[in-house]
């Protein structure tokens, strides 16, 4: 199974990539490993994880960094929704669950 981003994820999973890089060489690499090893993991096994946002929004936390990545599977491919900071304030991304 493949995955997609939100355009508003997309840009956000840059921007986290663009912060930690700045923070300290290499650290951007280290984010972007966590978030891929989340991905594949999820791609797998999309189901085996828990609903947080009835009906079928799911979370995954990305280890070793401050997120939970936020997804649904729409039909064979699994769209990411958000990469959500622990800190903000919890569905401040539900304006993306429109489908196009």
């Amino acid at each position: 199974m493949s995955y997609f981003f939100n355009p508003a994820a997309r840009a956000e999973h840059l921007e986290h990539v663009a912060y930690y890089e700045s923070q300290r060489p290499g650290l951007g690499v280290r984010y972007l490993v966590a978030f891929d090893a989340a991905m594949s993991k999820i791609c797998h096994t999309p189901q085996s994880y828990k609903i947080e946002f009835p009906p079928d929004i799911r979370r995954c936390r990305i280890v070793g960094f401050p997120y939970n990545i936020l997804f649904r599977q729409v039909g064979d491919e699994v769209e990411v929704l958000v990469i959500a900071p622990h800190r903000r304030k919890p569905g401040y991304w539900l304006g993306r669950l429109h489908r196009p």
